[in-house]
């Protein structure tokens, strides 16, 4: 029982991270008013990066840095420019085109990318119940959101939104593939891949976009968002990569969509159907197959 706690630690924890990032949906949704995409999304994470790069310096973790080899360094990097530049970047873009709940309806299907990678990348094999969890994820996702009508205005918000997916179920992968090694300090592997996709989507940003006029408030999300839900909850995210596996990650990922509604209903007035409920039942079960069927087997293991 006692090599089941670190798992059960580990769920939760990714929950709390997951639940943090729902929140940055309608803080997002409200400074897009002031903020082009890229440029929010950049002033986003190069500000969470300075404060987690200060952090590194009072850190041992710091002395890892001298001992990264010159192929950790281009991974981090690339991990970086997918899991920043590439996905925070196009869910900016998305948002900014899109509807909350459409965003969310497209990057729920990286559960489905990120299980069918796993298996060729980290060999990580789904049973046929998380399988089975993994589908009844996605078609409790189906039955909120369907059926979906997306103007033609919208289209740049689809393209981005699947650019967004496909960064994320690659990016998924790598992430886990890195911090399952636990050769390097989640702290060292969030600064340095965080530093080089906010740098990217700064340079993206001030590059294509008209510069904002930013306000107190536009500052006041910034700074929360940089500090909470991307500071700490991206470092806590790369240490829960350390015990859960891709497929776990990315359906814990996926309770997200439960979130985002209720927020958006509490806080920017979006009504939820009778449907949309139903929805969301169906996409919480699914998750939590997934998890209990996860549990069983490392209870197996801990008797071998």
């Amino acid at each position: 029982m006692g090599k089941m706690k670190p798992h059960r630690i580990a769920v939760l924890q990714a929950l709390f991270v997951v639940f943090l990032w729902a929140t940055s949906w309608v803080f997002v949704k409200i400074g897009l008013a002031d903020i082009p995409p890229i440029t929010f999304a950049g002033l986003r994470y190069f500000t969470a990066f300075l404060m987690l790069a200060a952090v590194l310096v009072f850190s041992e973790a710091k002395h890892e840095i001298k001992q990264l080899s010159i192929k950790m360094w281009w991974r981090l990097i690339l991990l970086g420019t997918l899991m920043y530049a590439a996905t925070q970047g196009a869910v900016f873009v998305t948002l900014a085109y899109l509807p909350a709940v459409t965003t969310n309806l497209l990057m729920s299907f990286s559960a489905i990318g990120v299980a069918t990678l796993s298996v060729f990348w980290l060999n990580e094999k789904p049973t046929w119940m998380q399988w089975g969890g993994i589908l009844l994820a996605i078609t409790g996702a189906m039955i909120y959101f369907l059926p979906v009508v997306i103007p033609q205005s919208q289209m740049i918000g689809v393209i981005a939104g699947l650019v967004g997916v496909t960064a994320n179920v690659v990016s998924s992968v790598m992430g886990r593939e890195i911090n399952r090694a636990e050769a390097h300090h989640p702290l060292v592997v969030t600064v340095i891949s965080m530093g080089a996709g906010s740098i990217i989507l700064l340079l993206a940003g001030f590059g294509t976009e008209e510069p904002p006029t930013m306000t107190l408030q536009g500052w006041g999300i910034i700074i929360w968002l940089a500090l909470v839900n991307t500071a700490l909850a991206f470092t806590l995210w790369n240490h829960t990569l350390r015990t859960l596996t891709a497929t776990e990650s990315s359906v814990i990922g996926g309770t997200m969509m439960i979130w985002v509604p209720i927020l958006a209903f509490l806080f920017i007035g979006e009504s939820i159907t009778g449907k949309e409920i139903l929805g969301l039942i169906v996409t919480a079960t699914g998750t939590l197959i997934v998890q209990l069927r996860k549990l069983p087997s490392r209870v197996k293991s801990s008797n071998t």
